[in-house]
């Protein structure tokens, strides 16, 4: 939990982007980030240049599912020992190893396959690369968080958004520029080869030191009384569920046991911290669009000066965390985020002003960038050590869920409110999530050892 600290010196912030697991953080972030729209914008741009229906096109949208329920399956990762790769390389880089292997797989078979005449294995394959992506998500975050101390987490994660952003660029503007020159083959050829950006980062650095998954089990107490009462079982049946206890109930019960009472509070935040930001999201492009702004336009600004922004921001984010504690940039980050959606508040009252969009998608990017990256960290000392796969894919999961819900009836209220309506409705949401960062920043919460007293 973040506790008031000693301030440290710009110097000694600075220096915590040289340490070798914060520098990982930016290749393993790149690893993250490429297959995302390979599987999205940029395989729809594919689908439709090869003559697909744009109705089939809009069924592979449910392949971003996989991203959101990841947690369903991280109990697996997070203790399932892999035959061979966990013994060779350790739980996290053997998992993380997997995923990239279904990645640059499902990326090599896309490459060979023609879209109108193999749709459903088009759609087989873009599951695969999903799955596979998603994992390798649940897999990195606990590495990350098991990598290094709670001072660093703020820096891994701003050097984790810019490797992400990096990815999102090679797979996007990268894979088309392939494209438009080569082929499509030729486009997802390259794509699958930069998978072993990913996979020679893992090879490289050192697996987290962490107890083994048998003396993990055998400490937790609720392992410990079912194996008493479950005496004279068979011995597979003990083990199974042995293994279900600690993977999936203790991960859970530990949460709330070291939180108590302010484990919902603590849940409710995670869910409302980002709800201003991406319940906004749907409605963003259409705005450009009905002001008048060209696609040129629109893919300028947002691309270049929102994705440096974000990257700035995600720096920005690491370093003052770095300097000043997380529990102040939390307040400030929510702040910034309910404040920057009043931008665009702006923007629809100014109509076609260009000068207005770049300030809207600067402000916008680099307070999302900031507050992104604090509240990684954030969410990482939540964490127990003990059960980071789990645990952390609940709460990423849990941080977008509501705003992606309420982003959905985002063109309702844009029918009835207007766009300067909607926006100033999207900045309200954000309150909440103040005044919680606040109280998170007065230092109120009870720490885990507080809690186990």
């Amino acid at each position: 939990m973040p506790t008031p600290t000693a301030h440290r010196s710009w110097g000694d912030a600075l220096a915590i982007y040289l340490k070798a697991p914060v520098l990982t953080m930016l290749f393993l972030g790149f690893s993250a980030g490429l297959p995302f729209l390979l599987v999205f914008s940029t395989l729809t741009a594919w689908l439709r240049s090869d003559g697909v229906e744009v109705a089939a096109i809009g069924f592979f949208a449910w392949i971003g599912i996989l991203y959101s329920i990841k947690f369903f399956w991280a109990p697996v990762v997070d203790r399932l020992a892999l035959p061979g790769l966990t013994r060779w390389f350790g739980q996290r880089r053997g998992w993380m190893l997997l995923a990239q292997m279904m990645i640059a797989a499902g990326l090599a078979s896309l490459a060979h396959l023609d879209p109108v005449g193999h749709l459903p294995m088009v759609a087989i394959c873009s599951l695969l690369v999903a799955f596979g992506s998603a994992t390798q998500d649940i897999a990195i975050d606990a590495f990350r968080i098991e990598s290094a101390p709670d001072d660093m987490q703020a820096a891994m994660a701003s050097t984790y958004i810019v490797g992400y952003r990096g990815g999102l660029i090679a797979a996007g503007a990268g894979a088309l520029y392939v494209a438009s020159l080569v082929s499509w083959k030729a486009a997802y050829l390259c794509m699958a080869a930069l998978v072993l950006v990913g996979v020679v980062t893992v090879l490289l650095r050192p697996e987290p030191e962490r107890l083994s998954l048998s003396t993990q089990l055998i400490h937790e107490p609720r392992v410990r009384a079912f194996l008493r009462v479950s005496r004279g079982r068979p011995n597979w049946l003990r083990r199974l569920g042995a293994w279900v206890i600690g993977a999936i109930v203790c991960p859970f019960t530990d949460f709330f046991s070291r939180y108590r009472r302010q484990a919902l509070w603590l849940l409710v935040f995670v869910a409302v911290f980002r709800i201003s930001d991406l319940a906004m999201a749907s409605m963003a492009h259409p705005l450009y669009i009905d002001l008048g702004f060209s696609l040129a336009t629109i893919a300028n600004v947002t691309n270049v000066f929102g994705i440096a922004m974000s990257i700035l921001g995600g720096i920005l984010g690491g370093l003052l965390v770095a300097r000043y504690g997380i529990g102040p940039l939390l307040v400030f980050g929510a702040t910034a985020t309910a404040l920057t959606n009043l931008l665009f508040v702006v923007l629809a009252s100014t109509g076609d002003n260009l000068a207005m969009l770049v300030i809207t998608i600067i402000g916008d990017n680099l307070s999302n960038g900031l507050a992104s990256a604090v509240f990684i960290a954030f969410l990482s000392t939540l964490t127990s050590r003990a059960y980071t796969a789990t645990q952390y894919a609940l709460f990423s999961s849990l941080m977008t869920l509501p705003g992606k819900f309420l982003s959905g009836f985002g063109g309702l209220v844009v029918d009835v409110q207007g766009y300067a309506g909607f926006f100033l409705l999207a900045s309200l949401l954000g309150l909440p999530a103040i005044l919680l960062a606040l109280w998170v920043n007065r230092g109120t919460l009870l720490s885990p050892a507080e809690s186990e007293t």
